[in-house]
């Protein structure tokens, strides 16, 4: 089983009004020929869709672990936002790392999210796919084959990982990347990679995926029900760095959104071709500074250690939970921007921030216009929509509602010159201002 004592802090850049934490937040061996067939990417209402293809209708890749299996279950097609309509309030919640170890915390977040009707993306990291024994098929860039930052997995933990990310896509969740040795920092830290080195790291992120079985030796395991080639969409890199370079590769290979930048409550834009999803500034109650919504950034403003004053963990937890709660509240009332939470599957402080996140998917998923979804989901819906309405909810800032109201303000605008009795022309709404000051120290995860 995977130990969590290995998964060690993956880094993010924390940020403050008032100041910032900057944090942390090869070769696999031939590859067999491919299964040929479309995969990926298509939509099913989320109740009562079509299930997976028959079991008949699998279609193995390569050594068989992976398959497609038709289209996704459980996903929801997007619609056209209709003018005069208010959007919906968007959460997505997302996960780093993404392997399932003795803390079954994988497992139990896909039970909450079946329970309050959320979809979430699960960044997986591909050398979780990779037993210790077989380290050297990664050859990360700028370090040496066979190096990790965060370790490498075991068969049983392979197992169970495979096991939940399975059973997450089937549930119609997202399998994403996070990439494989999580590198940070300036001595070859994923910052410093080039385009191609990118590359090289999505590869091989991809193989793992496509090889499993083979590495792990596993070989009359289930298939995950997917093509990952056409599963994987999108990712958010280690530390919150390297993101312009992962973009522009990312891009080539299919890419449609990248969310490992740093902004604030706002309605997204494209950069580089993606859409850019960033984490984002949140309220910290009590105290007089934001920081990125993500149980990290709360940890090191807090206590600055996995093992703060035990006295202090209901505290922490609440108020992060309660900082959550007041960016969903001022989303929800205001500008209706989608809130991006990331977390981790770790037991900071006594387990408190897990807590804080299951008890704010309790209370925001169940609200009317709420949707809880995962990044794939809201790429869709952001690609329905007409660009105009897209950039008009742009000009809505942080917990801003729009003036006379939400009718008004995307309503039809009516066609110049037209007929008597024509139809009603629409006009229709799409930033992310990050701010970077720092001065508290940052962390290497």
């Amino acid at each position: 089983m995977m130990a969590a004592t290995k998964r060690i802090a993956f880094g993010v850049a924390a940020m403050t009004m008032a100041g910032v934490l900057a944090a942390c937040s090869g070769p696999v061996g031939p590859e067999p020929p491919e299964a040929a067939g479309a995969g990926g990417g298509a939509h099913g209402e989320r109740k009562g869709s079509p299930a997976a293809a028959p079991e008949n209708a699998v279609r193995l890749i390569g050594d068989g672990s992976t398959a497609y299996t038709g289209r996704q279950p459980h996903l929801p097609g997007p619609e056209r936002l209709k003018p005069g309509r208010k959007p919906p309030q968007f959460v997505v919640f997302s996960w780093d790392g993404a392997g399932e170890d003795s803390q079954r915390l994988f497992s139990h977040f896909r039970e909450v999210g079946k329970k309050y009707d959320a979809t979430m993306t699960y960044f997986l990291s591909g050398v979780y796919l990779l037993p210790e024994d077989k380290r050297h098929f990664y050859d990360p860039p700028q370090h040496s084959p066979g190096r990790s930052d965060i370790g490498f997995n075991d068969v049983a933990g392979i197992s169970d990982t495979v096991d939940q990310l399975r059973g997450a896509w089937l549930d119609g969740n997202e399998i994403g990347t996070h990439f494989n040795g999580h590198f940070c920092g300036k001595d070859g830290g994923v910052g410093t990679w080039s385009e191609e080195e990118w590359k090289s790291e999505i590869a091989q992120a991809k193989a793992f995926v496509k090889r499993w079985k083979t590495n792990s030796g596993l070989k009359e395991a289930k298939p995950l029900p997917f093509d990952y080639d056409k599963e994987l969409i999108g990712a958010r890199t280690p530390c919150l760095e390297g993101q312009k370079n992962m973009m522009r590769a990312g891009k080539e290979l299919g890419f449609r959104y990248d969310s490992s930048g740093v902004g604030k409550q706002v309605w997204p834009k494209k950069t580089l071709g993606l859409w850019d999803i960033p984490l984002q500034l949140v309220p910290v109650p009590g105290r007089a500074f934001e920081t990125l919504s993500m149980d990290y950034n709360f940890m090191v403003n807090q206590s600055g250690t996995v093992k703060g004053d035990p006295s202090q963990h209901e505290f922490w937890g609440n108020q992060m939970r309660d900082g959550l709660l007041d960016a969903f509240d001022r989303s929800y009332n205001g500008n209706r921007a989608p809130l991006i939470i990331g977390n981790h599957f770790e037991s900071w402080n006594g387990g408190t921030y897990m807590r804080a996140v299951e008890e704010t998917i309790k209370t925001v998923c169940v609200q009317r216009d709420v949707r809880c979804v995962s990044f794939r989901q809201l790429v869709d819906w952001l690609d329905a929509q007409d660009p105009k309405v897209l950039a008009k909810m742009r000009t809505l800032g942080v917990g801003e509602a729009p003036k006379g109201g939400w009718a008004s303000f995307l309503a039809a605008r009516p066609a110049a010159a037209a007929p008597s009795g024509a139809r009603p022309g629409t006009a229709h709404p799409d930033g992310r201002p990050p701010e970077r000051r720092g001065d508290l120290p940052g962390h290497a995860g």
